[in-house]
């Protein structure tokens, strides 16, 4: 299963994934060329295997993952990388962050997630009390 494999998002090719084989492990190091208008989440499809790889971050001018999982895990069968949106997206306040004003919920941070929005990156505060400014 060494190699690079392309990514896919439905039947579209949106980036690629390197895997290397590590003792009893699989290195995988996957890169992305997402719009940053939510969260997506990287699946692993091997055989009849389904294997959560986690969700993409910002990399660089990217977004990507890098993670290790057990090599008895993933099984036998040629691998396929899938992006897929994250569902349940836990809905909250956006607040926008501009880097020329101070920002008032540093506090709420741990119960926020990072978002880009029209081309803006802010974040979502989540959780019981959002709705307060």
């Amino acid at each position: 299963m060494n190699g690079m494999y392309d990514v896919y998002l439905g039947d579209k090719s949106v980036g690629n994934a390197l895997v290397e084989r590590q003792g009893l492990y699989y290195r995988i190091r996957v890169r992305c060329d997402m719009n940053g208008e939510g969260m997506f989440q990287v699946f692993l499809h091997c055989g009849n295997h389904r294997e959560n790889l986690g969700v993409l971050v910002p990399v660089d001018d990217r977004f990507g993952l890098e993670t290790r999982i057990p090599a008895k895990r993933i099984g036998e069968g040629d691998p396929v990388f899938r992006v897929m949106p994250r569902h349940g997206r836990i809905s909250g306040k956006y607040i926008p962050i501009s880097p020329e004003e101070p920002f008032r919920y540093l506090s709420r941070l741990k119960d926020s997630y990072l978002e880009r929005r029209n081309g803006s990156i802010g974040i979502v505060i989540k959780g019981p009390g959002h709705e307060k400014s």
